[in-house]
């Protein structure tokens, strides 16, 4: 209901738009799970889905990726957010550069 709320793009007109706005956060989540098992990390897709997201959902975006993605991905997620400057405060305190540095965006 909090997505459906958020949601705002002016070309869905049906809601099997929304529903491929939402396939979003499983494909990122999808290819959290193949870096974890693979080593392979594909920034520029997952950089992609994440904007998109912001694009539709706006701020609302952030607590959605927290919500749908699991707690072991949250530090690369983190590093995602906080390379594109969407990480809440509150959060920002407890990332080091560290895991950026891992994940080569800086």
């Amino acid at each position: 209901m909090f997505a459906i709320q958020n949601y705002n793009n002016p070309q869905s007109v049906t809601y099997s738009d929304f529903e491929e706005d939402i396939k979003k956060f499983k494909y990122i989540k999808r290819l959290f799970r193949r870096y974890e098992t693979t080593g392979a990390l594909k920034t520029h897709l997952i950089l992609n889905h994440i904007i998109l997201l912001y694009n539709v959902f706006g701020d609302a975006a952030t607590p959605l990726l927290f919500y749908k993605i699991e707690d072991n991905y949250w530090p690369v997620l983190k590093s995602f957010l906080l390379f594109l400057d969407r990480l809440p405060l509150s959060l920002n305190n407890d990332v080091n550069n560290d895991c950026l540095k891992e994940l080569n965006l800086i």
